[in-house]
């Protein structure tokens, strides 16, 4: 471990110094410097992030890299920074995402460059920031901040009904997290005047007040997931947003909600989550049946991959609320693998839309005739997002049934219902768009990827490939964190 290097405040705040920096470079005669020094930043980011695994000791408990300061000393609030296996694979993930999302949109955004490219960075540190804070209210700081390039994202860059989207977005997740602050001042006096999230822990807290404390924090997170019935925003926002909105928003926003589940309602709120968890678990079937069978009759791809992303993040809310190693493993995993395959997902749908200008699956057809390679990457992550064994896909989502079986047959499956659902829906997709002969004028006009979609889909592809093979560096990262917090969940179980 690299003692003494603040290497969580660079991954921090190294993306929003270059965000800050490509605003400056301003209007868009100045585009080509914004997007090089996008391209750098986003690089770099992902670069000083790899140290974080490379010097994580898998084998010890609590928080790693630890960085403390005093911040507002009259209300003993602290810049205070730390990460165990579960921050690190999502810090990982983000800082991984960045420069893809930077490289998808180089010709594509083409007005307001550099607030485009800007935002991204910005929000990939505060991203961050959401992953190491170990202070409420930073946490909360960041975790607010994040609503901000979003909202600009879709409501600047995305379609037609942009500002609708933008603006119900925004409400949604803000309503949500004001209750999680109060939830954090409620604690805040609990623990003799600490916003210490690690002494929350610790906190002999009565059952009465942990059910509204933990209905606090499912307010924020549910809404962020996100767990149906609060899922609505999220198939507006992503059909209105820009491709790489919709990227980030899929591999990452979406994971602050299953984080915040880990960090804060277990660990704090045991007793209530043993007590809530029948209730968890029954809006986490709900969401992988009923929202798998929405998605199946969707007209539009990217509402269609949209509503796939529920159904499988229901996948995550059911591994947390099982109480084993191998459903709360198995849904980091499948948080993870997420992240790549939706986020490829929304990218090949991007490469079509940037051709064509048009979402709907019936304008498609005979793609694979004009567009071979392209073919060949949608259908990998087509595949992985129907749970093929040998993808990512597969590995979360296994694990979480094999936890769901020890825990009660009947979860297990109704969870295994997705599988059939998710090849149901995206394959019938893929058929209608890629295969047959060539439908219209306009995909005979069609031409193939060129070298920069082809380096980001193959990126993709490799991270898909690698973790569906070869899963073990991701279950190590995560092992020891999560033996520790199922300990401590046991421990205190009423």
């Amino acid at each position: 471990m690299l003692v003494g290097f603040p290497l969580l405040s660079l991954v921090t705040w190294l993306p929003i110094a270059f965000g800050v920096a490509v605003l400056a470079t301003g209007g868009d005669e100045n585009a080509p410097n914004a997007r090089k020094l996008a391209l750098i930043g986003s690089v770099l980011g992902f670069v000083v992030a790899l140290p974080l695994y490379a010097g994580f000791d898998l084998l010890a408990s609590g928080m790693q890299f630890i960085e403390k300061a005093p911040w507002i000393e009259r209300f003993n609030v602290n810049y205070h920074l730390g990460i165990d296996g579960i921050s690190l694979l999502l810090i990982l993930l983000n800082s991984f995402t960045t420069p893809l999302v930077v490289i998808a949109g180089w010709k594509v955004i083409q007005e307001r460059v550099a607030q485009y490219m800007g935002a991204f960075l910005i929000m990939s540190g505060v991203i961050n920031g959401v992953f190491a804070a170990l202070d409420a209210i930073l946490f909360y700081v960041f975790w607010e901040a994040t609503l901000i390039p979003m909202f600009l994202i879709i409501g600047v860059w995305g379609g037609p009904n942009r500002v609708y989207a933008a603006v119900k977005f925004f409400l949604y997740t803000l309503l949500g997290s004001l209750l999680m602050l109060v939830a954090f001042i409620y604690l805040f006096h609990q623990s003799g005047g600490s916003f210490s999230i690690l002494d929350y822990h610790k906190l002999p807290i009565p059952l009465p007040a942990q059910i509204l404390i933990f209905l606090a924090f499912l307010a924020a997170f549910a809404v962020k997931v996100p767990m149906w019935p609060v899922h609505t925003w999220l198939p507006d926002a992503h059909v209105e947003a820009p491709t790489g909105g919709s990227v980030v928003l899929a591999a990452i926003l979406l994971k602050l909600g299953g984080y915040g589940f880990l960090r804060f309602s277990l660990p704090i709120t045991p007793d209530a989550s043993h007590a809530l968890s029948g209730f968890m678990i029954a809006l986490s079937l709900i969401a992988i049946v009923y929202i798998g069978l929405v998605a199946l009759v969707q007209a539009d791809m990217k509402k269609l991959i949209a509503y796939s992303s529920v159904s499988h993040m229901g996948f995550v809310t059911l591994g947390f609320f099982i109480f084993n190693a191998y459903g709360v493993e198995g849904a980091m995993i499948q948080m993870i693998s997420h992240g790549f395959i939706s986020g490829a997902l929304f990218l090949c749908v991007g490469v079509m839309y940037d051709r064509l200008h048009s979402r709907l699956i019936a304008d498609y057809g005979g793609v694979v005739n004009k567009m071979p390679m392209f073919a060949t990457f949608f259908m990998l992550f087509a595949m992985a997002n129907s749970g093929l064994p040998g993808t990512s896909g597969f590995v979360g989502e296994f694990m979480v049934i094999m936890g769901a079986v020890k825990a009660n047959f009947w979860y297990a499956f109704a969870a295994a219902l997705t599988l059939i659902f998710g090849a149901a829906y995206t394959l019938w997709m893929y058929k209608r768009v890629v295969f047959g002969a060539v439908a219209n004028a306009h995909v005979e006009e069609l031409d193939d990827i060129g070298v920069r979609e082809f380096l980001v889909l193959a990126l993709l592809a490799l991270a898909v490939l690698a973790m569906g093979v070869y899963p073990l560096p991701f279950t190590e990262a995560l092992h020891t964190s999560v033996n520790e917090l199922l300990a401590h969940v046991a421990q205190s179980k009423l």
